[in-house]
């Protein structure tokens, strides 16, 4: 379950052209620069796609895209930017084809072939809160692609804070491909699949019974499972910064000094998101400002919130 952000976004812009030639000619570029490495991946995943959008074979490209944020920062970079290049296509697939005309078959595709570039990307095409994969909880879930969570979410769950803390703007030490590659034949796979199902569940009961106490204990035992299955892999991979130990210490610390709702969780990489409620924002910003600040790199940190979703530009 992952809920979108405000003001950590990706935009993406498709020109498309009837091809000239027999050869594809697509384009790729990052923030107004070629980027080579990017290019590559996001080249390779199209050409993966002649199945699912047959008319890519009679189109030429010009794609540009930009964050907001700084990328393959552990800041989920490519289920963002994947997303948004799912949701251009389909898109195009409208104006071309004349198909995706409902909404939902519309966003059940985007998410379907986000999958295909990120895993994450799945529920980056929705606004709120959304699920990836099958759970018995929730009869319209699936491994193939993301759905909203539609169930009643106590309201003290609908406005949360997120303040991401960037520790470091630097490349991390592995992809988040290659991480999730080294889970096959981990020893502790089978443990964390089922680990992840009864968190899902208590998740589930928590933001509806607004049950702040659950909600922190799954958020944060997810975030360290994560590391700590990156620290037991063979090779093994320390993706934290001493940085980001010393903010997760002063967290604890402050929840249990002020009695605030306020948890961390993380990504794939060293920077921290710090959720909290619109209520208590104040006193956090204080804590962060006076705390947490001298931690970040350059003194960095983006402030944001619960997003309403994906917006078409053009």
């Amino acid at each position: 379950m992952s809920f979108g952000l405000s003001e950590a976004f990706s935009q993406t812009t498709i020109q498309y052209a009837s091809r000239k030639s027999d050869q594809a000619d697509h384009s790729f570029s990052f923030e107004g620069k070629k980027n080579p490495a990017f290019a590559e991946k996001v080249l390779r995943f199209l050409n993966h796609l002649d199945p699912i959008f047959p008319f890519l074979k009679q189109l030429d490209l010009q794609i540009e895209s930009r964050n907001s944020f700084p990328h393959s920062a552990g800041i989920a970079s490519s289920a963002s930017s994947m997303s948004a290049l799912a949701l251009c296509l389909c898109s195009i697939e409208q104006e071309v084809i004349g198909s995706l005309q409902d909404e939902n078959d519309f966003y059940t595709k985007a998410s379907f072939v986000a999958r295909l570039g990120s895993g994450s990307a799945s529920r980056s095409v929705y606004g709120g809160y959304s699920v990836w994969g099958e759970f018995v909880e929730l009869i319209e879930s699936s491994n193939e692609y993301a759905v909203p969570f539609t169930y009643e979410v106590h309201p003290l769950f609908m406005h949360l804070r997120d303040s991401i803390l960037i520790v470091s703007d630097s490349e991390k030490a592995v992809s988040s491909r290659a991480g999730h590659a080294l889970m096959n034949g981990h020893p502790y796979a089978e443990a964390r699949i089922a680990q992840s199902k009864q968190n899902m569940s208590w998740l589930i009961a928590a933001l509806q019974q607004g049950d702040t106490d659950r909600f922190i204990e799954v958020v944060e035992n997810e975030a360290m499972s994560l590391h700590g299955l990156m620290m037991s892999s063979k090779p093994w991979y320390f993706l934290l910064h001493p940085n980001t130990l010393g903010i997760l210490d002063k967290v604890r610390t402050f929840r249990e000094q002020s009695g605030l709702f306020i948890c961390f969780t993380l990504d794939a990489g060293p920077n921290v998101h710090l959720l909290y409620t619109q209520e208590d924002e104040s006193r956090v910003r204080d804590f962060i400002e006076k705390e947490l600040l001298a931690y970040c790199h350059n003194q960095k940190i983006i402030h944001d919130s619960l997003g309403s979703g994906p917006k078409r530009l053009i």
